[in-house]
């Protein structure tokens, strides 16, 4: 297929309605819908049940007044030398409409062939492909080692970092979803995935959590997951006060929500039975949080995570171990600095 190269362009204009755009888009692109969802709606019945002239006719009138609208505001600063690419659905009217309005201002306008559905097949296809070209190391450790801080410490610290539970807006586990934050879409994530790992330096190594098939209600691609499964490993090693120390800071939002909380810890009643998980809630009630956390970790989450983790990622026995000392950012950033010139040797 062939590649899709964007960095020419100074803008990419999303003109399908805001639905349409929340579902998935290229990421960076603006949305500046030609039609919004009730006049797409509006339009599309006028086409079904009165006749393609009439619908035509309205979606003529709706268009224009809209391409005007982003004219006056979103492009008004632009200037001659703007040079924008222009996608809808197809590839076909609605960017084609504003593309012309755009040229006959004169702005280098360009229509992105195929549109939205062409990238979205490149997406798929990319996503098989690049992460057979990157070179992984996966960074391993129990539920609250602080696997996504190393990596956060990493970024910081000049390291090529691919932190999926961000681009997926959750934590991985069943206490992981993000308050007031949704997850995106999976074709959403999926583009966000493919622009994380196309921005990688191919000759250095890509630090990426060791996650499951599935970060909440998203799966991770196929391609990427085989990749990392197949890497290198790095384990991290923390007392168990450190993890609840840990724990308690990025959990902290379901101590001031006890219901969210019970209600995540009945998922888990058949699994661990309906006593236990009463007395997991009746330590948060009494607010034994500490205690509350560490029996989580042990009787829940360590055994998990031993199930799991050799099954699933081959050279995880031969993983370099690296230590936290403390719930300190410094613990963090002097292992993450550590990890680095480890693995440039």
């Amino acid at each position: 297929m062939e590649p899709m190269d964007f960095s020419s362009f100074d803008s990419i204009i999303d003109c399908r309605s805001p639905a349409e755009f929340d579902a998935d888009h290229i990421p960076g692109a603006i949305s500046a819908p030609v039609l919004d969802d009730d006049e797409r709606a509006q339009v599309g019945t006028l086409y079904k049940q009165v006749s393609q002239f009439d619908a035509k006719k309205l979606g003529a009138a709706l268009l224009a007044k809209n391409v005007a609208h982003h004219v006056e505001t979103l492009f008004k600063s632009k200037g001659k030398d703007w040079r924008p690419l222009v996608y809808c659905w197809r590839g076909g009217k609605r960017s084609g409409a504003m593309a012309h309005v755009l040229r006959e201002i004169g702005w280098d306008a360009q229509t992105l062939q195929g549109g939205y559905k062409a990238y979205r097949r490149w997406v798929v296809a990319q996503l098989e492909e690049v992460p057979l070209k990157l070179g992984f190391t996966v960074v391993q450790g129990p539920t609250g080692s602080g696997k996504s801080r190393l990596l956060a410490a990493l970024a910081r610290s000049g390291g090529q970092v691919l932190d999926l539970e961000a681009l997926a807006a959750h934590r991985g586990s069943v206490l992981g979803g993000l308050p007031g934050q949704p997850q995106p879409s999976q074709k959403m994530f999926e583009s966000r995935v493919l622009a994380a790992l196309e921005s990688f330096d191919a000759a250095r190594p890509v630090f990426v959590e060791g996650e499951s098939k599935k970060i909440g209600e998203l799966q991770v691609p196929d391609a990427l997951m085989a990749a990392m499964r197949a890497s290198p490993c790095v384990r991290l090693e923390a007392s168990v006060e450190t993890r609840v120390a840990l724990l308690l800071d990025e959990y902290r939002h379901f101590i001031l929500d006890r219901s969210a909380l019970d209600a995540q810890l009945d998922c888990l009643a058949a699994l661990h039975g309906r006593e236990r998980i009463a007395e997991w809630k009746a330590l948060a009630a009494g607010g034994a949080w500490r205690e509350f956390v560490a029996r989580l970790l042990v009787e829940h989450y360590d055994p998990a995570y031993k199930r799991s983790s050799h099954r699933n990622f081959a050279q995880l026995s031969e993983a370099r171990q690296v230590r936290i000392a403390s719930a300190e950012e410094a613990s963090f950033m002097q292992a993450s600095e550590a990890l680095l010139e480890a693995v440039a040797a």
